[in-house]
């Protein structure tokens, strides 16, 4: 067994069975053997590919995206241009690239990435290293400015607690114990949980996830927006609400066994928007939009023409294939979706309706 699984059925023994969000904590956050401090997982050689990996095209037009609605606020200078979970700094160095000619944008920023792993904050020093970027652990840590945020792919990797709906009002947690040198699943005894009386018209044997850190992060993202002024735009997969069990876990490019390899995996869930929208209050929230559809509302099919012009063979082959991914409904252009928060009584950010989700 791995050192993560012992670490596991020992913390089992000890303590009894963990909820999703312990296990999750535990996998990809653990010091030493947790996924995210020990490798990066970006690529053709790691275990998934992020939208900024596939195209420059992506970070290219939100960044035109930022820039817009930073113009549209008045320009406001300083700022702080900040991303939550950048990767390998990828859609970051994209999306400044593509705002270089911006008047006063560059002077007026002050770049800050929030990241938890140490091996991807050397990545991003280094693809970053002109524009100097300050590190936080944490959202809390960004000084008090006007802030433009991107969180593309964050929210589906923060902890999530499941809840298996029983007759009544009654609910029970799914957890995560242990057999022999084997993980396995299990159900806490039922409860009436008031946070779930939302649900209460769900059948027996549904599945409800929740996620207090996405909602607490949130929190955090309107109330600085609605107090400083700013935009946060959040691209993830998911729908409004939860819908049924969607934990999963990838490994070289593969869906795998949760419970499998523990801290070998990325470990994520399906991202529920209204609850973030929701907690983002005072801050207001747009429509729900599929990432295809923003995509093309901003440009995307002019842009890649643009720069199909230049390329042939199999890099024009693979250029056409990327704007598919991005954009086509059968692939990232339907199951991902784009919120924007903006603070009320602002213009329209551009590309989205008026909300809510």
């Amino acid at each position: 067994m791995s050192a993560m699984k012992d670490r596991l059925i020992a913390r089992i023994a000890r303590l009894g069975p963990l909820s999703v969000a312990d296990y999750m904590t535990e996998c990809l956050l653990h010091p030493t053997d947790g996924y995210y401090t020990t490798r990066d997982p970006l690529g053709q050689a790691g275990d998934f590919i992020t939208a900024p990996e596939i195209s420059q095209m992506f970070g290219e037009l939100l960044g035109a995206w930022l820039a817009q609605v930073w113009m549209d606020q008045g320009a406001p200078a300083p700022f702080t241009l900040a991303e939550l979970g950048p990767g390998r700094g990828t859609l970051m160095a994209d999306a400044l690239r593509a705002t270089r000619g911006v008047p006063g944008f560059h002077a007026a920023m002050h770049v800050h990435l929030v990241e938890a792993s140490p091996k991807l904050r050397a990545v991003q020093a280094a693809t970053l290293a002109d524009y100097a970027p300050s590190f936080h652990d944490n959202l809390s840590d960004l000084p008090d400015a006007p802030l433009f945020l991107i969180a593309n792919e964050f929210f589906d990797a923060l902890p999530i607690r499941q809840f298996q709906k029983h007759a009544g009002d009654d609910w029970s947690e799914r957890m995560i114990g242990a057999d022999g040198d084997r993980l396995i699943w299990g159900l806490s005894p039922p409860a009436p949980l008031a946070e779930l009386a939302a649900y209460h018209a769900m059948q027996t044997g549904q599945i409800v996830e929740t996620c207090a850190p996405a909602t607490a992060i949130a929190g955090e993202i309107g109330r600085r927006i609605a107090t400083h002024g700013g935009a946060a735009l959040i691209i993830d997969y998911g729908e409004r609400d939860s819908r049924g069990d969607t934990f999963q876990a990838l490994a070289a490019h593969t869906y795998v066994d949760p419970l499998a390899t523990p801290g070998q995996a990325d470990l994520t869930a399906h991202v529920a928007f209204g609850p973030i929208a929701k907690a983002a209050l005072p801050a207001r929230a747009s429509a729900l939009c599929p990432q295809g559809v923003f995509l093309e509302r901003l440009g995307i099919t002019p842009r890649a023409k643009k720069l199909a012009r230049s390329l042939g063979g199999a890099a024009l082959q693979s250029h056409i294939a990327a704007h598919k991914r991005l954009t086509h409904p059968d692939e990232m252009g339907h199951l991902f979706k784009v919120l924007a928060l903006t603070p009320e009584g602002s213009p329209l950010p551009p590309a989205l309706d008026p909300g809510p989700p």
